[in-house]
C-alpha cells in the first residue's frame, strides 16, 4: 500500500478523533446563547446586529467580554445556527468593516418569547449538570452493569425528580416543549381524521399537560386526562377539560376510549424506571431494559 494513502488515512482518522473529543463545544456554545438570550436580543430589534449591539443588550452584565461573544458567535456561525455579514463604510477611509449577526431557521428555535415551538427548555435541560453527569457512567454501567443516573446521583431519576423540585421544574419543563412541538405535528398531520366518537382520551406520561390540553382545544367535545407521575402532576397548571391523575402505568392506566402516547416503546421493559425518549441510550441512561 502506497505509504502517503496510509498517512492520509491515518490524519483523516485523528481529524474525526479530534472532531468528536471536541463535540461538547457545540452544545455548550448553544447553551451559552440561549443563556445570553442573543437570539431573542436579534429577535427583539428585527435587524442584523454587532457584537457591541449584542453584548449591550445582554442583561445582568455591566461590561460584557466581546472578544468572548465574538468566539462563540464564530463557532454558531460555523455551525449555521446564526449568520454574518460584512457592512464595510460607505465612503471609505479608515473606518473599519463592522460584522453584522442575524437569525436563521435554526436560531429561532432558541427563542425564549413564550413560542410554543421553541426547544429552549429541552435544551436548558440536556445541558444542565444534573443530566450531563450521568453521561460519565457509561463505561461504568457495561462494566458493571445498573443505570447511569443513578450511579451519578444514588437515585433514579424520577425518585430524584420528586425530591427535588428544581430538578422536577427543569426537566418538565423540557419534556413539555417537546411535547408541544410533538402535538403540533400529530394535529396538522390528522386534520381530516374523524375525532367525533373519540369521548375521552388519556395523555400516559403527560407531563405537566400541555399535549393534551392541546388536543383538547382542538377538539373541545373530547374529555382529556392527563395522567403521569404524581409529582410530576402536581404541579401541573388547570386547562380547560383536562384533568390531572396521578398513578404509575406499569399498575394501571386510567379508563379512555382511546390512549396517546408520544413516543413508542422500542425495547423489552423489565423495569418501571424505562424512560421513553428518542435515543436507545436513554434507556441506559435514565433506566434499564
Amino acid at each position: 500500500m502506497d505509504t502517503n494513502d496510509e498517512g492520509s488515512k491515518l490524519h483523516h482518522g485523528q481529524a474525526k478523533i479530534w472532531k468528536h473529543l471536541f463535540g461538547f463545544v457545540d452544545s455548550m456554545a448553544l447553551k451559552s446563547a440561549l443563556e445570553l438570550q442573543i437570539a431573542d436580543i436579534i429577535h427583539f430589534h428585527g435587524r442584523p446586529l454587532s457584537l457591541s449591539e449584542i453584548s449591550s443588550n445582554i442583561t445582568n452584565s455591566s461590561s460584557p467580554n466581546i472578544p468572548y461573544l465574538a468566539r462563540i458567535m464564530r463557532l454558531l456561525v460555523r455551525n449555521k445556527i446564526f449568520t454574518s455579514s460584512e457592512v464595510r463604510p460607505g465612503h471609505g477611509g479608515d473606518t473599519p468593516s463592522t460584522i453584522l449577526y442575524d437569525l436563521t431557521p435554526a436560531s429561532n428555535w432558541l427563542l425564549n418569547n413564550n413560542d410554543p415551538l421553541s426547544l429552549a427548555p429541552f435544551i436548558l435541560m440536556e445541558n444542565h449538570p444534573w443530566l450531563l453527569s450521568p453521561w460519565h457512567q457509561l463505561s461504568a454501567c457495561v462494566r458493571e452493569g445498573g443505570i447511569a443516573f443513578q450511579k451519578s446521583h444514588g437515585k433514579e431519576i424520577w425518585d430524584f425528580a420528586s425530591q427535588n423540585p428544581e430538578f422536577n421544574k427543569i426537566f418538565n419543563d423540557g419534556m413539555e416543549c417537546t411535547g408541544m412541538i410533538t402535538v403540533q405535528a400529530v394535529l396538522s398531520g390528522l386534520k381530516s381524521a374523524n375525532w367525533d366518537g373519540v369521548e375521552s382520551l388519556v395523555d400516559v406520561g403527560g407531563g405537566i399537560g400541555a399535549t393534551i390540553a392541546e388536543i383538547v382545544k382542538a377538539y373541545p367535545h373530547i374529555k382529556g386526562i392527563n395522567f403521569d407521575l404524581p409529582h410530576v402532576v402536581a404541579t401541573a397548571p388547570k386547562y380547560d377539560g383536562v384533568s390531572h391523575v396521578g398513578g404509575d402505568m406499569f399498575d394501571a392506566i386510567p379508563s379512555a376510549q382511546a390512549i396517546f402516547m408520544k413516543v413508542l416503546i422500542f425495547a423489552k421493559i423489565t423495569a418501571k424506571s424505562c424512560c421513553f425518549l428518542i435515543s436507545p441510550l436513554y434507556f441506559l441512561l435514565w433506566g434499564d431494559t
